[in-house]
């Protein structure tokens, strides 16, 4: 069964980090793009961030450059995202997708051209 599995979620206190874990199970990543996504309550999913298949090239929004940092170990068929300086406004549930397409920036804003979803993990960033 193909799936994506995400871990690391969690209550942080701002200014904390985390480090959410996407893992493939029945699933190469080495041949995807990933992508990082987050949904607020009352809110649309929005792109996070964004990798490469190769891990060459990435892709930030602008509310999380010089915070997140994206990357990803094939060999251990693994993405990663390293959150730091966390704010409360980064509270959501935060989705990884992998993309067979070839790479594309704007592949940070379309969630619709990925082909296979994790079920989430939290993200809550409170006092």
């Amino acid at each position: 069964q193909l799936q994506l599995v995400e871990s690391g979620g969690g209550l942080v206190q701002p200014g904390g980090s985390l480090r959410l874990s996407c893992a493939g199970s029945g699933i190469t990543l080495d041949y995807y793009a990933i992508g990082w996504f987050r949904q607020a309550p009352g809110k649309e999913r929005e792109g996070v961030s964004c990798i490469s298949a190769s891990g060459g090239s990435t892709n930030y929004a602008d509310s999380v450059k010089g915070r997140f940092t994206i990357s990803r170990d094939n060999a251990k068929n693994t993405v990663y995202l390293q959150m730091n300086s966390l704010k409360p406004e980064d509270t959501a549930v935060y989705y990884c997708a992998a993309d067979i397409a070839p790479w594309a920036p704007w592949l940070l804003s379309r969630p619709r051209e990925y082909d296979y979803w994790g079920q989430g993990t939290q993200v809550t960033v409170s006092s």
